[in-house]
Formats: structure tokens, C-alpha cells, sequence
């Protein structure tokens, strides 16, 4: 049987989070157009049970750590905050330039820290390395911040299990964070090496299913005889794959997010994640 929770380090959460993308403006640039739209989407998905919510200085930027401020401080017990550093934003649909500068780390942090109004970050995140830093000076600020009490746990975003690796030699790694999904699955070493050190995989962008015809009519074959969606089967086939995975699918409606919770009540059977994996390769 599958778990209901995974742990983040020292953090327990459900294994269907939020992710807060889409909870900024078009093309996560600027303000969401419909902020108490926003902000009730938030409550519901604690209510629903959500435990995780997943958001970056660098949505907006800035607009969805001060949408999750709004509509959950003071957080309830048992919700816990996982934010991003280490990207900027200079226009809308400009390309997101990265900076994993130790001095701009502690800045970001600090920055997160005030817009979410929390003294300490359950899970912070580099959210991409630097190639023209090395990730053991990125990760080492991280560490210096974890000293001070500032972030509980440290994750990675959009990295190689090399660059996983080189980072576990500095401090103790939580999570990671890469592009995953039914249809993706470039990131399979880095799942597999979380699940070798039990570390906590966050795949972005769960729910894309891109495949040919017969791939296709496989997941709404499947979705049928679950009487669900096929999005929620591309959840479903994730949890599945990995005890260690987390899914932290995005929206801004109430009607999908509710259809996003419930995917975590699909029990896929050994045969319908093998047919699903091997229709979408």
C-alpha cells in the first residue's frame, strides 16, 4: 500500500501539495488577477487537507509569497512552507536569469522571510544552480542560513545527481525538485537517487501527459475505469511510481484542485503503471 505522507527531512507532509505558479499574474508575472480568488483557493486546499504549499520569490516575482502570507498567516499547525531562491525575473516574457551567489542567496532568504512572515522556512529551495557558481558555495550559504535557524530543511531545484551529490557532501539535502511527469521523465536518475538516500522528489509540471494516439486513449481508458479524469491518473501514476515522491500540481481553480486532492484516492494497478509507462516513453 501506497503511504499517505512523505517525509522532508524532519517534515511530514501528504504526498499532494500546492504548487503557487499559477497563482500569479499571466505568464507568473505580476499580481494574480483575482487576488480573493487566490486567496480562497489557498484556504480550500488546507481545508481539503493539503499540508504543502509550494511557492518561489521569483512567481510574480514576489507576488505569490505575499498571496500565501495573506491568505494562511498565521499558518495553521501542521502547514508547512516551501519557497525558492536563486532565480530572477526582469519581464514577463523575458528568460528567468539565475543567481546562486551566496550574498544573493541570504538576500533572497531574508527577502522570502519578511513576505511570508515566518522566522524560519520549512523548506528552502535553491531554485537552480549557477554555472558560474560552483553549487558548493550556493549550498554552503544555504547551510550558514540553516545554522543561523532561518530554513529547516534545504532542497535543490532543476539539478543532475552529480550536482545532488556534490551538494550532500556539504549539508544534509531534503528534497529535490525537477521537471518529472508521464511524458518526461529526463529526471528518472535523480528520482532514483532520492530513492537510494531517501530523499523527498518534487516533480514540476506533474500533470503533462504528452503522447500519441494510443498513449492517449490509454490514460482515458484507465481514467474511465476509475471514473476520473486523466490528469488525475498522471498524478496517480507518479505517487505510484515512487513512495518518495511528492506531487505539487498547480491551478488556480477550486473545481481542479479539488479533482488534484482526490487523484491521491486512485490505486493504480501494477499492470496500469507499466502499460501507462511504457505508452508515454
Amino acid at each position: 500500500m501506497e503511504p499517505a505522507t512523505v517525509k522532508i527531512g524532519d517534515i511530514e507532509v501528504r504526498r499532494i501539495g500546492l504548487g503557487t505558479l499559477h497563482l500569479s499574474g499571466p505568464g507568473s508575472w505580476g499580481e494574480p488577477r483575482d487576488s480573493k480568488g487566490a486567496r480562497l483557493l489557498l484556504r480550500r486546499a488546507i481545508d481539503l487537507g493539503v499540508n504543502l504549499i509550494d511557492t518561489a520569490d521569483c512567481y510574480g516575482p514576489y507576488a505569490t509569497e505575499r498571496l500565501v502570507a495573506d491568505a494562511l498567516y498565521p499558518y495553521p499547525d501542521g502547514v508547512h512552507i516551501a519557497t525558492k531562491g536563486g532565480k530572477l525575473r526582469t519581464g514577463q516574457f523575458t528568460s528567468w536569469p539565475v543567481n546562486g551567489r551566496p550574498s544573493y542567496l541570504r538576500q533572497a532568504c531574508e527577502g522570502s522571510l519578511q513576505r511570508l512572515r515566518l522566522d524560519r522556512i520549512d523548506l528552502y529551495q535553491l531554485h537552480a544552480v549557477d554555472p558560474e557558481v560552483p553549487i558548493e558555495e550556493s549550498v554552503g550559504a544555504l547551510a550558514d542560513l540553516q545554522a543561523e535557524g532561518k530554513i529547516r530543511q534545504i532542497g535543490l531545484s532543476n539539478v543532475t545527481e552529480d550536482e545532488v551529490i556534490r551538494a550532500q557532501i556539504v549539508t544534509p539535502i531534503a528534497s529535490v525538485q525537477n521537471r518529472f511527469n508521464l511524458s518526461d521523465r529526463h529526471a528518472e536518475g535523480a528520482l532514483e537517487l532520492c530513492d537510494r538516500h531517501g530523499l523527498a522528489f518534487l516533480p514540476w509540471q506533474p500533470l503533462a501527459y504528452d503522447g500519441d494516439t494510443a498513449a492517449r486513449r490509454l490514460i482515458a481508458e484507465v481514467a474511465n475505469s476509475q471514473h476520473v479524469t486523466p490528469a488525475q491518473i498522471a498524478l496517480a501514476w507518479l505517487l505510484a511510481r515512487s513512495t518518495r515522491i511528492v506531487v505539487i500540481p498547480g491551478t488556480s481553480s477550486a473545481n481542479h484542485l479539488k479533482q488534484n486532492v482526490a487523484a491521491a484516492r486512485c490505486k493504480l494497478t501494477c499492470e496500469q503503471v507499466a502499460a501507462l509507462s511504457d505508452a508515454f516513453v
